[in-house]
């Protein structure tokens, strides 16, 4: 069974329905795909969770998309970024991607073109560029969007799949309950009162894992989250 690489997405637009349709775009294949339509609650939101790309416009309500960029960079967070804007200006384009951006995507654009871009930057920020993962017997095909143990297909859900490539990206360092459900369920996971479903996520990948043949790597770290093991 294959899926898409499920990605974690802040889209910063102030434009309704363009913002709703790239949101809904997102959504429709299993990826956590947040909004803010102006400046305030896009700087609150970089500032509180971490996206694997973050779609910015430059001209935003009280403020400049530019400004958002300059305080990710300030802060060193690692956030993949893509400029959405309707200024075509080589000047704006530059000044972008001076100030870190990933990529620059000028209005109008097909859905299909911007989602290549995101996937593009994710794989370069997250695995090297590299459109295959490999880790011991463990094979993750990002194209052919497959999970491979000894060569042999196993069968995840999608939670499953992202929870694995997001172990696989942080590998040997210990990742926060927290962090995990955020990455996975975006800041809805608020209203949550527990993480005792991301003990049975954990508990289901780690059993198929081992039971292809893995080697048994995913480790709970008392008080403190699980870790990927990579020796």
């Amino acid at each position: 069974m294959s899926f898409e690489t499920i990605v974690k997405i802040l889209v910063i637009e102030d434009e309704p329905g363009l913002r709703d349709s790239i949101r809904d775009y997102f959504a429709e294949s299993g990826n956590i795909c947040e909004t803010a339509s102006e400046y305030e609650t896009a700087l609150q939101k970089i500032n509180v969770y971490r996206y694997d790309c973050i779609l910015l416009d430059i001209t935003l309500p009280n403020g400049s998309g530019l400004d958002i960029l300059e305080a990710l960079k300030a802060n060193h967070h690692p956030d993949g970024v893509l400029i959405i804007s309707a200024k075509n200006s080589l000047d704006d384009r530059l000044r972008g991607l001076d100030l870190g951006a990933d990529d620059y995507l000028t209005k109008p654009f097909h859905l299909s073109e911007l989602k290549a871009r995101v996937m593009a930057i994710v794989r370069r920020k997250s695995f090297n560029g590299n459109r295959e993962i490999i880790f011991r017997e463990i094979t993750i095909d990002l194209l052919a969007k497959q999970v491979n143990v000894f060569g042999v297909s196993i069968k995840l859900t999608k939670k499953e799949y992202a929870l694995l490539l997001y172990f696989v990206a942080n590998k040997g360092k210990v990742i926060s309950k927290n962090a995990i459900a955020e990455h996975l369920w975006g800041d809805e996971i608020d209203i949550s009162d527990n993480f005792d479903f991301i003990y049975s996520h954990i508990k289901n990948l780690r059993k198929k894992l081992i039971e292809a043949g893995s080697g048994d790597y995913i480790q709970s770290t008392y008080g403190m989250g699980y870790k990927f093991r990579d020796h």
